[in-house]
């Protein structure tokens, strides 16, 4: 909730509860909310989230809204609702579930293939997301499934239904969401689980940033001889999620770590496929007439971080803090003027 503090005198008096509203105050549909969470839920909404998007709903289709795995296979279904829609809703996303459940593994890479458009195996994917040693069995993949149900923070009686059924055994949670309009502007409020962590976003954070290899194999080479931070096609929003101040560690594939620097730009955008924001380097800046490329190899990173990333994404996920990213900054050195 929200509240206007109340001032007299220069001190602070009391609170006043802001009016909040949901999607269907302004004229918005569901699918207008799903798509907000679908496109800010592993940046935004769960920053420090280790979930693997397997797809998401199809128009005319009887399936909850974004389906995503974890670490240990399991699957994750979110089940979006705009506005106040009671107890029918979450048996609706209890079936949703129910028929998941179901699903084959064969069912479920296909689903993820039409999604991501790629032709690597669910298996093989979920490893390297999670940088895990080995593959999960098929047979490991589906095994047990979590409900979430976001919805309106003033719905009652979803919130009352969902409390049942968790009380009941079942794996579900609801996140409550409000929309603020506030001098023009509006706001939208989320409560992410366990306890609703979020980075300020005005604290320097370290951030590993993916070279984008898998786009062009030279990005890597724009980047370090114009000491600049890119991303390139559906990955270039990434470029806001990193600030003035920010370290970054750059992440180049099959390699690791290759070098480190403060972001010092704004964002810019000198075509319509690329973001980019200006560096300082802080580590050696790799040369590509040099006849090997010095990294820090991921399971080194982990190891010294005492964190376990999310490597599938072009922010590696959880960030790190001012202090630990110094530290990573130090070591980072350590190892490429001995290796």
């Amino acid at each position: 909730m929200l509240y206007k503090i109340e001032e007299q005198a220069e001190a602070f008096e009391k609170l006043e509860p802001v009016e909040f509203k949901d999607f269907s105050s302004f004229g918005k549909l569901e699918k207008d909310l799903e798509n907000l969470i679908a496109n800010s839920i592993l940046d935004v909404l769960f920053e420090d989230a280790r979930l693997m998007p397997v797809f998401q709903e199809r128009q005319w289709q009887a399936e909850a809204d974004i389906y995503a795995l974890n670490e240990n296979g399991e699957l994750v279904i979110f089940e979006l609702k705009r506005a106040s829609v009671g107890k029918d809703a979450v048996h609706q996303a209890l079936r949703y579930a129910q028929d998941a459940g179901q699903w084959s593994y064969q069912k479920l890479e296909q689903k993820f293939k039409e999604y991501s458009k790629s032709e690597m195996s669910l298996v093989e994917a979920h490893r390297e997301a999670f940088s895990l040693e080995h593959e999960l069995d098929p047979k490991e993949i589906n095994n047990k499934q979590h409900l979430l149900v976001i919805g309106s923070a003033a719905d009652e009686s979803l919130v009352s239904s969902v409390d049942y059924w968790k009380k009941n055994g079942i794996s579900i949670d609801f996140l409550p969401y409000r929309v603020y309009e506030i001098a023009g502007e509006k706001y939208f409020e989320f409560f992410a689980l366990p306890y609703d962590k979020h980075k300020n976003p005005s604290d320097v954070k370290g951030v590993l940033f993916d070279t984008n290899r898998s786009w062009d194999e030279n990005s890597i080479w724009s980047m370090m001889d114009n000491s600049r931070l890119e991303a390139y096609g559906d990955a270039k929003r990434f470029v806001h999620y990193v600030h003035v101040g920010d370290i970054v560690f750059f992440s180049h594939k099959w390699c690791g770590l290759i070098a480190a620097a403060k972001v010092k730009g704004e964002v810019k955008a000198p075509d319509s496929e690329t973001l980019y924001r200006d560096v300082e380097f802080l580590t050696p800046i790799p040369n590509r007439k040099d006849n090997k490329l010095l990294a820090m190899p991921f399971s080194a990173v982990s190891s010294k971080t005492g964190k376990s990333f999310f490597w599938a994404r072009t922010i590696k996920v959880p960030y790190l803090t001012k202090n630990e990213a110094l530290e990573l900054v130090e070591e980072l050195n350590n190892y490429l003027h001995l290796a």
